[in-house]
């Protein structure tokens, strides 16, 4: 049984700010068993704008199996996300997109499910995540799915550098002549850190390529506003570059 909390000046879930570019405190628990066998809860603040009007709190509930052989190594899982008190109709009526094709808003939280499957050798993963309903109660998008390449390098002496490269594909919103409806994206980070007695300070480039302009001609995808209504005035690229800065302990 461990435990974690950590601090970051941004929080980004695959490559998008979750947090309007404010800090989020971090935490969560985890059991593992010898046999491979593993369940865990991890949870951060998040800001409503970021597609869960009403919610302020991310909870994630997870588990699965790993199991590693030498340099080799397996995991396989599912992952509940969980927005408590949040708006779900809000999300999949009137924020990102606007569905005009009959599809159904959601009731109640806003939420999500995934399960995934990963391999690993050495010090590189890939891992592939499934969703089992719609993206985070967005209408019409069953069955997206994430691509994740990872590679986290000891360097000796505490330090150590870290690379990703995501795709994230959402189905159901394809182009059609305009960028509101363009949600799939690549996302990259590269990092370093420095542990220092057992507190893990760290700073990285994130970047993406998703469709975040806030030009009222022509609205991106990724354009999210600090708060719901979706008509507010404040907005930024959730997708845009930026540096998070970050410190995290186990325990």
């Amino acid at each position: 049984m461990t435990g974690n909390v950590g601090l970051v000046s941004d929080y980004r879930f695959r490559g998008i700010m979750q947090t309007y570019g404010k800090p989020a405190l971090q935490g969560g628990v985890d059991y593992s068993h010898s046999s491979g066998i593993y369940l865990g809860n991890w949870n951060s603040n998040v800001n409503e704008g970021a597609g869960f009007p009403a919610g302020n709190l991310e909870m994630d509930f997870y588990g699965g199996f790993k199991k590693s052989w030498g340099d080799f190594g397996i995991d396989l899982g599912a992952i509940y996300y969980y927005y408590p008190g949040s708006d779900a109709n809000a999300a999949g009526g009137t924020a990102l997109a606007h569905p005009t094709d009959g599809r159904t808003a959601h009731t109640g939280s806003v939420d999500n499910k995934e399960i995934y499957a990963g391999v690993s050798w050495k010090f590189l993963s890939l891992k592939y995540y499934y969703g089992l309903d719609d993206y985070f109660s967005l209408p019409g998008t069953k069955h997206s799915n994430y691509l994740d390449l990872s590679a986290n390098y000891d360097l000796g002496n505490g330090w150590g550098i870290s690379g990703h490269v995501g795709r994230f594909r959402l189905k159901g919103w394809h182009t059609s002549g305009t960028d509101l409806t363009n949600g799939t994206y690549t996302d990259w980070k590269i990092g370093v850190t420095k542990d220092v007695s057992g507190w893990v300070f760290g700073v990285a480039y994130v970047d993406t390529n998703a469709k975040g302009s806030c030009s009222a001609a022509n609205p991106g995808f990724y354009c999210f506003s600090n708060q719901a209504p979706y008509s507010a005035v404040s907005t930024k690229d959730a997708g845009k570059a930026t540096l998070v800065l970050s410190v995290n302990k186990t325990f």
